[in-house]
């Protein structure tokens, strides 16, 4: 079983509850969560500027595929 990582560009990491039976699946899941991250990073900016500003570029979402055991 395989489980996802999130690694934030703040530093912070966040493990996902689902898990995967194969590590492609969970690779899946995690550039999806990424393109989700980028999504609402935009939409947040766009909706009020003022208090959001523009997603940098440089400062991706990255995650892990790790190895559940036991």
């Amino acid at each position: 079983m395989f489980k996802v990582v999130m690694k934030y560009p703040d530093g912070t990491t966040e493990e996902e509850d689902e898990l995967f039976e194969t590590e492609e699946e969970a690779n899946e899941f995690g550039l999806t969560q990424c393109s989700n991250y980028s999504t609402g990073a935009e939409t947040l900016h766009l909706s009020n500027p003022g208090d959001y500003p523009a997603p940098d570029d440089d400062e991706d979402v990255d995650y892990d595929v790790v190895e559940v055991t036991g």
